[in-house]
């Protein structure tokens, strides 16, 4: 199973230009990533999970309806985290040069595929 997932965060890699992709479980561990090789996977896996859970917390307690995605912009570039369901967090790392319509695209087909192989 984690081919498949591996298949589509390079898929998203491949075709939005990002630097990496990473799939989370909720609780903070990798299920699958293709991540620079500097990059440490279980890092990223323990950050998006803890990120994705305080900014649930963030649009409940402001009553901003479900959270979608997170973003966070840096001067080099972004990550950005979006939940899947319940299931999982998907984080992709891309350049500061990145085409942000073309890359939130991608993200939303992978989050539905990657949907499809939680079930």
């Amino acid at each position: 199973m984690a081919d498949k997932f591996s298949d589509v965060l390079q898929t998203v890699v491949r075709d939005s230009g990002s630097d990496g992709a990473i799939l989370v479980s909720t609780d903070g561990l990798a299920i699958a990533s293709v991540l620079p090789e500097d990059v440490d996977e279980d890092r990223v896996a323990a950050m998006g999970a803890a990120i994705l859970s305080l900014g649930e917390r963030v649009t409940a307690e402001l009553e901003k309806g479900e959270l979608e995605q997170l973003y966070v912009k840096g001067s080099k570039g972004y990550m950005i985290f979006t939940g899947i369901k319940d299931l999982a967090v998907l984080g992709v790392l891309a350049p500061s040069n990145a085409k942000l319509g073309l890359l939130l695209m991608e993200i939303k087909r992978a989050a539905k595929k990657i949907e499809e192989l939680l079930g």
